[in-house]
């Protein structure tokens, strides 16, 4: 059975909306671009990013190695 860990690759700020996207490249979290429209938020907000469990880092092929 092979396990992958991932890590989430966006996060959204529910307390003032600011959205960012994991960027590979330089290996940290930039504020995100969609049409020309940065979410960037409040300034002055302690961001609390929207970790509600259902992202799941873990993820299985499905197959067991005992079968």
């Amino acid at each position: 059975m092979d396990i992958t860990i991932r890590k989430p690759t966006e996060r959204e700020c529910e307390a003032c909306g600011r959205r960012e996207v994991w960027n590979d490249a330089t290996g940290t979290w930039r504020v995100a671009v969609a049409n020309d429209d940065r979410r960037v938020g409040n300034v002055y907000c302690i961001h609390e990013w929207d970790i509600n469990g259902t992202f799941v880092p873990i993820e299985s092929d499905g197959v067991d190695a005992d079968a």
